[in-house]
């Protein structure tokens, strides 16, 4: 599954494929994650084909029916594909869209214009926070990495040091600021305030994303010195263009979603009447396949026709964007049914049993309880929506500051290192061209310092405030 909202479904009690015992559990879960990696590092073997496989030997492991566990891994992957597949291949004709109009080549001439040097990867984390706070991450996600691409390509600057910074800004604002279907749910679940929240987990993003962005993405461009990859990289326009969209065009393209999706959020927040007309149509037009396809109808007329481009050029360029993503959406496909193999053999429950034996801080405890899920299942929704239900009676005696902290802790680690069970870490890896080595190097420990520094920015203020 995906960080998408379809999550949410796996975080309901799931009648568990298997009745082993905790140990064998653990055992399955650390042989299905060693069989993928050692496919992928050892044997060279495709990531869809090593997931797959992967994803049986968890099963076999764990004691379960090979019928079942077939049966929860090809839910998983088509629930992961219905979720973020549409919305993959619509940004992808998005990107084409802004690639060969000229339109991406305005944005990223601009930047470069106007931030060069020691500010890029500044102000490409300040983009992807504005861009992260109403968006889901893949959304985020598939609207920056064009951009991202082509800042590192013609700016000259390493893959790392502009990536990282956009990443953070997305993974912060998913896991720590409502309305993202996680901190929602768990505001919910300890009864807190949701502008209290909100407050704090601003506060708490800033230092956060600064620390896991530009100051970490120097160490990153050292140890992983990657350009690129020339197969994501839209090509710059045509010199034979007589023209390109400008630049105010094209951003309003490009924000279209982002202000049709904070619209809904702000609707939702304000009306909270799901039988409302009002909020019934802005749930319509907010969701995220229609604000991406409005952005792509749009752009036909305000990237493409100022380009001078007819209609068969048009359906081309379509077909050709749709090309390069097909391996993409397999392999984040089959992360998704690896994820749901899990769930279904009671990792999750497991996790959640052990936990209630653990005698620490409340804070602390909801940190630790989401890392756990976190790292067995791969998803943020499901880790923060099992640990807030979870920790939810220790909020009852607590003040309004505190139970908005005890959400941003589960939030945060949520977020713990990202690894072979999380749909976003193979996004990431195939997006940037990367090896599983390096997207651990990167993307994981980028994920990890989020987290790590975000619950102790909370367990600081929890000390003050």
């Amino acid at each position: 599954m995906t960080r998408l909202s379809v999550e949410l479904l796996a975080a309901d009690p799931v009648e568990p494929i298997t009745s082993a015992g905790h140990a064998q559990l653990g055992i399955a879960v650390l042989a299905g994650i060693a069989v993928i990696v050692l496919l992928i590092t050892k044997f060279k073997l495709h990531a869809f084909l090593s997931l797959t496989i992967g994803s049986l030997a968890l099963g076999a492991f764990a004691g379960a029916p090979l019928d079942k566990a077939i049966a929860s891994f090809t839910t998983g992957l088509g629930t992961t594909v219905a979720g973020v597949g549409v919305l993959i291949a619509l940004g992808a004709i998005l990107g084409k869209m802004l690639a060969d109009s000229g339109g991406a080549d305005q944005i990223v001439d601009t930047i470069l214009a106007k931030a060069g040097g020691r500010s890029m990867p500044w102000a490409m984390v300040l983009i992807a926070s504005v861009i992260g706070l109403p968006l889901f991450f893949e959304v985020g996600v598939v609207l920056l990495i064009p951009v991202v691409l082509m800042v590192a390509k013609r700016g000259n600057y390493s893959l790392m040091r502009i990536g990282i910074p956009a990443l953070a800004g997305l993974s912060v604002m998913h896991g720590l600021v409502p309305p993202h279907p996680g901190p929602l749910v768990a505001i919910d679940a300890v009864k807190a305030d949701l502008g209290v929240t909100l407050a704090l987990g601003v506060l708490v993003a800033i230092p956060t994303v600064i620390i896991a962005g530009p100051l970490f993405s120097r160490y990153a461009a050292r140890w992983v010195d990657v350009p690129a990859p020339d197969r994501m990289i839209p090509q710059r326009a045509s010199e034979d263009l007589d023209k390109r969209p400008g630049f105010g065009a094209t951003l309003i393209t490009i924000m279209l979603p982002v202000i049709l999706m904070l619209s809904k959020a702000l609707v939702d927040i304000v009306i909270d009447d799901p039988e409302n007309t009002t909020q019934r149509v802005f749930d319509v037009i907010g969701s995220p396949l229609i604000a991406l396809l409005a952005s792509v109808l749009l752009g036909i007329f305000t990237l493409l026709r100022p380009a001078g481009f007819g209609k068969d050029r048009v359906s081309g360029l379509v077909e050709k964007g749709l090309a390069p993503i097909a391996g993409i959406l397999l392999i984040v496909g089959a992360g998704g049914g690896f994820k749901q193999t899990l769930i279904d053999t009671g990792v999750g429950a497991m996790i959640l049993d052990i936990s209630k034996d653990w005698s620490i801080p409340a804070l602390l405890l909801a940190w630790l309880i989401a890392v756990a899920i976190r790292l067995a299942t791969g998803s943020a929704t499901v880790a923060t929506v099992s640990a807030a239900g979870l920790v939810a009676p220790l909020a009852a005696d607590m003040s309004t500051t505190h139970a908005a902290l005890l959400v941003l802790a589960i939030g945060a680690g949520s977020l713990f290192f990202s690894h072979v069970n999380d749909a976003g870490f193979w996004l990431v890896k195939e997006y940037f061209g990367l090896s599983v080595g390096q997207t651990l190097k990167t993307w994981s420990v980028m994920e990890t310092i989020i987290s790590v520094v975000a619950g102790g920015i909370v367990l600081l203020l929890s000390l003050i405030i």
